[in-house]
């Protein structure tokens, strides 16, 4: 029976592998999540095979009840609080390999042959990166909820805090080894873990929420991973290596788009903003454009770009999107969708809102495929997005965003702006874009103003 389980177990493993190879293309993730879903189930049932059979029937209800819980959010939860949801399930994660983690410890050390090193090792390595994983997604979750302000939250000596904290914590790994037995150790480790998982994320702007949640994500593996080898299950640590590895990988694609290093990112106070004339740039005049004349630019135009952003999904306008679109393929428009890496709250987060409108993947383009596009294009239809179209990235030094690499709107012949008001973008700045001779601003909720132009659209065919 044990080398069943362990057959079950590589086979789930290439399941993992596969559908992560899957995921890595947006025509074929559908694909990618059914084949790692099947591989988790694959290992679900072989670790209740291999269980004692005493223990069965409190297992098999927890996992039902838990299937439960996930089917109920799963269908209860809009699109536009995906992030939100991504955030939690990294924190149970977490959570899940840090009561893994102290169950373990208060068990064997209750036994004659206690714990041996790798047993330890591992125990306060879970306990460390599953405390900070747990509460630093609950913090990045209420950031995002809006429940806590989504601005850097920073207060003097805080990265020396963090830093002694750390050095705490290592001093009292070092007393669990030498008197495994005594559980006051581990309860410092396991109070540190948790109090630097809230001051690492607190420092961090809203922003720069989906580097966050990628770094968490890939703490959720590396708990996962350090949680196999306390239980000694081998599908774990390979779950588990490829969620922290590949999470690492996605979290350095976000930096690289935000123009950031990880460094910045581990350190937190990342995101913060600059404020002053420097910072905000000239004074800029803005040009307004009604639902009728936008519909006539889009009507008149040969190619358009639209550059969604997070205030799309916060009107859950992809819909209308898709009617926009189909208004404009009907009269020979080449039609596509600009996306920006860091778009949205987290990473793909444009990609599963228009998917979800029926949006074929065919038609979501990558900034660096569709960049050199923009100088060619009649016509950008700005939806929601700020910081990523901002030219201020390219012409202003002084700028909190300078160097970060945008979607090239400003070089289109029209850039049409969708949004609710002059606010400002997470960076804190004017939007450059936004006062350039090119560009016409239509205010209103995007929901709203687009269904209107589609109408007008309508009416001239």
């Amino acid at each position: 029976m044990s080398n069943l389980v362990q057959i079950a177990y590589l086979i789930s493993s290439i399941l993992f592998i596969l559908g992560i190879k899957f995921l890595g293309k947006t025509k074929d993730a559908r694909k990618g999540n059914v084949l790692s879903a099947v591989g988790m189930l694959l290992a679900i049932v072989a670790t209740l095979v291999n269980l004692n059979l005493a223990t069965f029937p409190e297992m098999l209800a927890c996992v039902l009840l838990g299937g439960v819980i996930g089917l109920y959010y799963a269908r209860k939860v809009e699109m536009t609080k995906i992030p939100e949801m991504v955030a939690l399930f990294n924190g149970f994660g977490g959570l899940a390999s840090f009561a893994v983690a102290l169950s373990d410890f208060f068990l064997k050390s209750q036994l004659i042959e206690g714990l041996d090193t790798v047993n330890l090792i591992s125990i306060i390595l879970s306990i460390l990166i599953g405390g900070v994983t747990f509460t630093g997604s609950m913090v990045a979750f209420l950031k995002l909820d809006g429940k806590v302000s989504g601005q850097p939250i920073t207060f003097k000596g805080q990265h020396l805090i963090n830093l002694m904290l750390l050095i705490v914590f290592v001093v009292a790994a070092v007393l669990v080894f030498l008197n495994p037995g005594n559980p006051l150790f581990i309860a410092v480790l396991v109070v540190i873990a948790l109090v630097l998982g809230i001051l690492t994320v607190i420092p961090i702007g809203g922003a720069d929420m989906p580097v966050v949640i990628s770094l968490l994500n890939s703490y959720s593996g590396m708990a996962a991973c350090a949680t196999g080898f306390i239980l000694n299950n081998n599908v774990l640590i390979v779950a588990g290596s490829l969620v922290g590895a590949s999470g690492i990988i996605l979290t350095q694609i976000m930096c690289k788009a935000m123009n950031r290093s990880l460094v910045n990112v581990l350190l937190g106070g990342f995101g913060q903003t600059v404020s002053g004339p420097a910072a905000d740039g000239p004074q800029i005049v803005i040009k307004e454009v009604g639902v009728e004349e936008a519909a006539m630019l889009f009507d008149s135009a040969s190619s358009v770009i639209v550059v969604p952003g997070y205030g799309m999904a916060v009107a859950q306008a992809q819909h209308v999107i898709r009617e926009l679109m189909e208004q404009c393929e009907k009269r020979n428009i080449d039609f596509r969708f600009a996306i920006h890496p860091v778009a949205g709250r987290m990473p793909g987060h444009m990609n599963v809102l228009l998917a979800e409108a029926n949006i074929s993947y065919d038609k979501l383009i990558e900034m660096e495929a569709i960049n050199d596009d923009f100088s060619n294009t009649d016509l950008v239809f700005v939806v929601g997005a700020n910081d990523v179209v901002n030219p201020a990235a390219r012409t202003n030094p002084a700028s909190p965003i300078f160097g970060m690499p945008i979607l090239n709107a400003d070089k289109a012949r029209t850039v049409i702006v969708s949004k609710r008001s002059m606010g400002k973008g997470y960076a804190g700045i004017e939007n450059e874009l936004f006062g350039y001779p090119n560009c016409l601003m239509l205010f209103g909720d995007a929901k709203q103003t687009i269904t209107k132009v589609v109408g007008e659209m309508k009416e001239m065919s």
